[in-house]
């Protein structure tokens, strides 16, 4: 693996697991009225085009560091739901 492969996965990493925090908060609270659906919908929008992007290209660290963060915060809207 290159340099910048590895820079790509490490990056796409820790972006992803920013969202870790704010998934396990809304579980253990069983509240997301904080989170706004219109952020969710606007951001979840961009991580389908980023991994669309990822995969015509066959970069793998765009390709899984979008999908993760996608299923993510897929979490996050249907807890948002269903804590509603």
């Amino acid at each position: 693996m290159d340099f910048i492969t590895i820079l790509g996965l490490v990056a796409g990493a820790l972006t992803t697991i920013a969202f870790l925090p704010q998934m396990l908060q809304i579980w253990r609270t069983k509240s997301a009225k904080d989170v706004s659906y219109v952020m969710l919908i606007v951001f979840m929008s961009g991580l389908f085009l980023w991994l669309v992007y990822g995969i015509i290209l066959g970069a793998l660290p765009v390709i899984i560091a979008n999908a993760v963060t996608l299923c993510f915060n897929l979490i996050i809207l249907w807890l948002k739901i269903k804590y509603r």
